[in-house]
């Protein structure tokens, strides 16, 4: 039996698996903000595969303080900026593509990063854990 290695992502830390000894190398990142599972239509702008320009309105599958994961049906390019729009606000910001999802009939799904944190952009209020708060 040959030696297989696999790497995988689980919830943004990167792991390596050497499947025939029992070592797992876990190089975990903790995140940056809370994420939650919240569907909002929002207004995304910027570029497509084909460098054409677009407009589409699309849903969140999920939400945090720093970015989200879209479903677009237009095909981005990782790295690309977006601009999302929030209808019920009005509220504009900018953002980059960091993850891509295989395409699907839906759509796609689509990581994105906010450019500086927004997190009231979603209209959700996210928990905190502050490290130094104190237990009554």
């Amino acid at each position: 039996m040959g030696n297989t290695c696999t790497e995988g992502q689980i919830d943004g830390a990167r792991v390596a698996v050497n499947h025939d000894s029992m070592n797992e190398v876990i190089s975990a990142t903790p995140r940056r903000s809370a994420r939650t599972f919240h569907k909002i239509r929002v207004q995304a702008q910027g570029r497509a595969h084909d460098r054409k320009k677009f407009k589409e309105t699309c849903e969140t599958v999920v939400v945090s303080a720093h970015g989200g994961l879209l479903l677009l049906k237009h095909e981005v390019d990782n790295g690309e900026m977006l601009v999302l729009t929030n209808p019920e606000t009005q509220e504009e910001q900018e953002c980059r593509v960091v993850y891509l999802g295989e395409p699907v009939a839906k759509g796609q799904r689509v990581g994105i990063e906010f450019l500086t944190p927004a997190p009231r952009f979603w209209g959700v209020e996210f928990q905190t854990e502050s490290p130094s708060a104190s237990v009554n």
